[in-house]
């Protein structure tokens, strides 16, 4: 696979990175078996998607424990990147920014990892009642203690940018800029896919303009850019997508040209590419320093988004693409 460098400290992963939530959290936990999960670990890793992206809230904790299973064998092989920053509590989730908690919590991830050093550790979301700069300041104590190489920042949630009345990304481009004074941001974590690319507007200049990786989240559209999905088919009770507005049968239906764009692309490509291929492939045409991190929880969709990386989308394509119809529906 082609390797791509992030960041100032040049950081270089697999181009295709394995987002590892879904085999412990928010989605389909009947579906959810350690087993299964072991095994597409291993083969993200055979296929050179190195990046394995976890947090110590997935679980809370269990994610963490089952990379760690795959660390303790092939460490040297592996790229490990979690996050600290979020509390996970009966039917809430808290922020928890303070500097000794930060500490304390990479210290648990380091043990349940079963590593001696993150090499991405990222602050999952600011806490409001700690300024941003003594978070990170923490965090950046922790590079110099060796426990951690690079640091990471996630992109601040679409429901708090609206609640204050700002541009999408410019909550998280304020966040960037007061941390960088503290110590140099390796890698911002956002959504980017071809029905949400509102980080092409601002936040990923930002990145380009300051030597800064971009971790693309969700680039398959929590699976509904696979084509796999169908309208009113439905969702179990604790899969996050049963409460999201995206995914009533409704606004899934009004969606479908999205897919069947992917589709025609796809088609031209020959008749082993899918509509994952290409919003793949897309993601990754926005720039050399630019990672799509899908979540996957099987051997089969783990080898199917690694071959992404092989697939080169023409100007042609790409244009059309960019004609698709904006998604419809809330992310609230």
């Amino acid at each position: 696979m082609e390797r791509r460098t992030i960041g100032a400290a040049s950081l270089a992963v697999g181009a295709v990175g394995l987002g590892c939530m879904p085999m412990s959290w928010a989605y389909c936990g009947s579906r959810q078996r350690g087993d299964e999960s072991l095994r597409a670990l291993h083969r993200a890793l055979d296929l050179g998607s190195t990046l394995l992206d976890t947090a110590d809230m997935y679980g809370p904790f269990t994610n963490e424990l089952l990379v760690g299973r795959v660390l303790k064998e092939r460490r040297a092989e592996a790229f490990v990147s979690t996050k600290v920053g979020l509390l996970v509590g009966d039917q809430h989730i808290v922020a928890n920014g303070r500097p000794g908690y930060v500490k304390r919590a990479c210290d648990a991830s380091l043990r349940r990892l079963q590593t001696d050093v993150i090499d991405l550790y990222q602050l999952h979301r600011a806490d409001p009642e700690v300024p941003v700069e003594e978070t990170w300041g923490a965090m950046a104590e922790l590079v110099r203690a060796g426990k951690v190489r690079a640091l990471g920042l996630c992109a601040v949630g679409a429901r708090a940018v609206r609640r204050a009345g700002s541009g999408l990304h410019d909550g998280t481009i304020r966040q960037l800029e007061r941390v960088q004074q503290v110590f140099p941001v390796s890698a911002v974590q956002a959504e980017l896919s071809v029905w949400s690319p509102d980080a092409l507007d601002a936040l990923l200049p930002w990145c380009t303009a300051h030597g800064v990786g971009f971790l693309a989240a969700m680039p398959l559209g929590n699976g509904f850019l696979t084509g796999t999905l169908t309208p009113g088919e439905g969702f179990e009770p604790d899969d996050m997508r049963a409460r999201h507005p995206r995914f009533t049968a409704e606004m899934m239906a009004a969606n479908q040209p999205i897919v069947a764009g992917l589709r025609r692309v796809a088609a031209r490509h020959g008749d082993l590419v899918t509509p994952a291929h290409v919003a793949l492939a897309w993601v990754l045409a926005q720039g050399p320093h630019v990672v799509p991190v899908p979540g996957a929880k099987q051997e089969r969709w783990v080898t199917e988004n690694a071959s992404a990386g092989e697939l080169r989308l023409s100007p042609e394509d790409l244009e059309e693409l960019a004609a698709l119809p904006p998604a419809q529906g809330s992310w609230d």
